[in-house]
């Protein structure tokens, strides 16, 4: 399939606890400037005839109401943790105007998670109005959906095993501390990337901002948006001034055209 042409939009940017954070009176958590409002980590992919979100968080349907979103294709998943997945039941709303079931994918872990805290959805005998989910389970094959063309690959949280996305020249991860060498090699040649940059200390399961910026020197990767942001790493503009020509810390609301 040839490339086509992508718009990225960042549904939120925060980390598991958003920012502000509950019961917080930091000087993010209370700042006025808009970008220091994260909700939790999400982004809308866009062709011309296809919409895919990467994971449905808490705020996922808000997130789809204030960028006025209409139509959606599919879900993926990128692990189980329930800042990403906890959502899901709000795409009820396009099973109703899309009179269609939707399209889901994830890995086994999280596909097995989704059963577990969705159980609903998945009994033999369903209650009437809740979400008709088309489940598909992925490995790290390539596919398509739509015109878009996904390429999962396998990142650590830990020692959970999370999927990243690359689509073309555009590659998505989040929540991660370690890439395997192998899985760099799929990285490289990326034009864009979005990597998860929790706070300035070192975190047992996510980068920091010194090795966010470090992975994305070592790919060699020119334009780069770090993401999943805690209240921790400080005041978003005062941050963003100090990163290295080409690296930026997203927002939400922030569209990039690829």
């Amino acid at each position: 399939m040839s490339e086509v042409k992508l718009k990225i939009t960042f549904l939120g940017t925060g980390t598991s606890t958003g920012i502000p954070m509950i019961g917080c009176s930091c000087p993010v958590c209370t700042s006025t400037n808009s970008k220091d409002k994260r909700l939790r980590t999400s982004i809308l992919v866009q062709s011309t005839t296809t919409t895919i979100v990467v994971d449905t968080t808490p705020d996922f349907r808000y997130q789809m109401l204030r960028i006025h979103n209409n139509n959606l294709d599919a879900v993926l998943f990128t692990h189980p943790h329930k800042d990403h997945i906890a959502g899901l039941d709000d795409v009820r709303a396009y099973n109703f105007f899309q009179q269609r079931p939707m399209d889901v994918y994830a890995n086994v872990l999280t596909a097995e998670a989704l059963k577990r805290e969705f159980a609903y959805v998945f009994a033999d005998k369903k209650y009437p109005g809740i979400p008709q989910i088309n489940l598909n389970t992925i490995d790290e094959s390539p596919f398509d959906i739509g015109d878009i063309h996904v390429q999962p690959f396998m990142v650590w949280h830990h020692k959970m095993p999370v999927f990243g996305f690359r689509f073309g020249k555009f590659t998505y991860i989040t929540d991660a501390n370690r890439i395997d060498d192998s899985v760099k090699e799929i990285l490289k040649g990326s034009e864009y990337i979005v990597l998860n940059a929790l706070r300035m200390e070192h975190h047992i399961s996510h980068f920091n901002l010194g090795e966010a910026i470090n992975l994305v020197q070592e790919l060699q990767i020119p334009n780069a948006w770090f993401t999943h942001i805690s209240h921790q790493l400080g005041k978003h503009d005062a941050v963003d001034n100090t990163l290295p020509p080409g690296i930026h810390l997203a927002f939400d609301g922030l569209v990039l055209d690829i």
